[in-house]
């Protein structure tokens, strides 16, 4: 069996948490310098893919639901991201606020590159199917309810704990270079997981707010590459 696949079948810990650090991990790429911030991502996105893939089994709240919440709270997360970002500072601290670290196919590849706009397809693919179960498991599966209590698999997901909710959205938002956008599409996530009971609406409406983000970044370009 792959090591990988191992490692996350390992426990209920390693399956909620090892599939977002790897994730991440292979992101780091990037650092690279050249083309490995297009090329990190393809990488990102089939491994990210595939581990979504071996969690489904392992991971039982980790399932798509579409309710009419989730698509307003994913319209909204997504306005609020777009419109609050002139009046608040960067996240600098952990991420390169330079123009070399703009992830822009178009500058690089050409306008009418076909490799630019395949690189914008799998990122958007990516950003849409990937990414919502990957970080919702982690964040507002797993850390919230492991900070309450170490066997969180007992605990439901709509009990609420206050210091578990803004501690967990506020980790999240400062993982994100649009640090307080990223808080408050924590809570926002969050509330919709404890409404619901379920993690499903939250995948929903965060793959929402990531698509339409993309869709937006590809239609303005310039400065709002940042958001990718």
């Amino acid at each position: 069996m792959n090591p990988l696949r191992e490692k996350i079948q390992e426990s209920p810990v390693s399956a909620r948490f090892l599939p977002l650090f790897v994730y991440v991990l292979i992101g780091a790429l990037a650092l690279l310098g050249k083309d490995w911030i297009f090329w990190g991502y393809i990488g990102k996105v089939i491994i990210g893919g595939y581990m979504v893939w071996v969690m489904r089994p392992l991971v039982k709240e980790m399932r798509w639901s579409i309710s009419w919440e989730a698509v307003a709270v994913g319209i909204i997360i997504f306005l609020v991201w777009v419109g609050i970002d002139p009046y608040v500072p960067r996240n600098t601290l952990f991420f390169d606020d330079t123009k070399d670290s703009v992830w822009d196919p178009f500058t690089r590849f050409g306008a009418d590159s076909t490799i630019a706009w395949a690189l914008i397809a799998i990122r958007i693919f990516g950003m849409t199917v990937v990414v919502p179960p990957l970080e919702e498991v982690f964040y507002r599966s797993f850390l919230y309810r492991y900070s309450v209590r170490t066997d969180f698999e007992n605990m439901p997901l709509n009990r609420f704990h206050p210091t578990a909710f803004i501690v967990v959205a506020v980790f999240f938002g400062v993982m994100h270079f649009q640090w307080l956008a990223g808080i408050i599409c924590g809570l926002a996530y969050q509330s919709l997981v404890l409404r619901k009971n379920r993690l499903g609406d939250a995948m929903t409406a965060h793959a929402i707010t990531n698509f339409l983000l993309g869709v937006y970044v590809v239609w303005k370009q310039g400065p709002a590459w940042k958001f990718f």
